[in-house]
């Protein structure tokens, strides 16, 4: 792999590190209407640290709140306080970190959540409630009347405190879409200032997501928040597609950590809305940074395949490729690495072609005759054959020996 300073020099256009008309998807100009009334509530400190085995310090929650708040997070989750004194303490300090961002916690359908919630002295509180026959017999052991009751009664309590409420219902994708409805207008009556789909298992697909905010959306007038676990994969994709759908806050951690395999990504989600639907007001070159904090703390490593942040994001090792990025970047980048604090990289190995060899040689200022080149490639391939990296040193190496 090249060092940075022959990355620097690939640069050789001129082209902005915001957008580009490269980087527009021609077909969203039929995609109507695009989201743009939309907030970002990020649960990393509580859904993300509800990962097995992931445990955030107070330093490392307040480090991640406040750098989620600098690049303009709307909300952030700051934990569930009722579980321990201890997490009560954080979410209370992080209340009065003083960020643009408001800051909500979560709370079950019991009073003393609500409590709790008060002492912390949040924006406002997300109060969960399962609505799923599968949830009512296995886990509450209760019908459906008893668990509403009992919810409408804590949201009534909550907001007679005072408080900003959203009403989250549990595994709402696998309840049947009228009892959804019912307990949503049943919410909204009582005062609930959003009703949140939870995908709690990552059922949903674009389509389906689609469809039922479209459907929640016809029975209430409350804000909705859309909640997508990523057990297809899929958590990204159908939170934008609740977006397009007409739902206002989006629910996402950083890095997509959480429970089993995780909640739709931050910074995939935030180059998403910028690239697909021109969304700009978040500060994404910060992604990079945040990305590899959380995975500091969280101790999961990111994939190197991982879009917007994992290693191979910006790699290039393909000889077309190669050659093409020397050329223009934008020919295999859908935005410029510098958008998001990113770096690229030019991989020198075994698919690499005589041309792009020859403009990266060129980058470390050497200039090499025809049957040089030819022999400095045959020790490339033959190097990356044998699974040893052909970095910076190693080219300068090859190329000394053809002296």
């Amino acid at each position: 792999m090249l060092n940075q300073t022959v990355n620097r020099g690939l640069n050789i256009v001129n082209i902005p590190t915001n957008m580009t008309d490269y980087s527009r998807n021609n077909l969203m100009q039929f995609i109507n209407p695009k989201p743009q009334d939309i907030e970002i509530c990020d649960v990393t400190l509580r859904d993300g640290e509800q990962t097995p085995g992931v445990v955030f310090t107070r330093e490392e929650k307040i480090a991640i709140a406040e750098k989620l708040d600098s690049v303009g997070v709307d909300v952030i989750e700051a934990g569930f306080p009722v579980i321990s004194h201890g997490e009560e303490a954080i979410v209370r300090e992080i209340a009065h970190l003083g960020l643009d961002a408001r800051v909500c916690c979560l709370a079950r359908a019991v009073a003393k959540d609500v409590d709790v919630a008060l002492r912390c002295d949040v924006d406002f509180v997300s109060i969960f409630i399962a609505t799923s026959d599968l949830h009512l017999k296995y886990k509450y052991h209760k019908t459906f009347e008893e668990a509403e009751s009992c919810a409408l009664d804590v949201l009534d309590y909550a907001k007679d405190h005072g408080l900003t409420v959203r009403f989250a219902a549990e595994d709402a994708t696998r309840t049947d879409i009228n009892v959804l409805k019912s307990i949503f207008r049943a919410a909204e009556e009582h005062g609930a200032d959003y009703v949140s789909i939870a995908d709690t298992v990552g059922i949903l697909n674009p389509s389906t997501a689609l469809y039922l905010v479209k459907e929640i959306k016809k029975a209430v007038k409350t804000k909705v928040c859309i909640h997508c676990h990523n057990d297809l994969g899929l958590a990204v994709a159908n939170t934008l597609s609740g977006a397009e759908a007409g739902a206002f806050q989006l629910h996402t951690t950083v890095n997509g950590i959480g429970e089993r395999c995780g909640n739709a990504s931050l910074e995939e989600l935030l180059v998403n809305l910028r690239v697909q639907y021109g969304i700009e007001r978040y500060d994404v070159s910060q992604l990079t940074e945040l990305s590899q904090l959380v995975e500091k703390y969280s101790e999961i490593p990111i994939p190197r395949i991982k879009p917007i942040v994992g290693a191979n994001a910006f790699a290039h090792e393909s000889g077309i490729h190669v050659a093409a990025v020397l050329e223009n970047p934008m020919t295999y980048e859908v935005f410029l690495p510098e958008m998001v604090g990113g770096k690229r990289e030019i991989i020198i190995g075994k698919h690499t072609g005589s041309k792009a060899l020859k403009g990266v040689v060129e980058k470390m200022g050497y200039n090499l005759t025809h049957d040089q080149m030819s022999t400095l490639l045959e020790k490339v391939k033959k190097c990356s054959e044998a699974k040893k990296k052909v970095t910076c040193g190693r080219l300068t190496e090859f190329i000394k020996e053809l002296e």
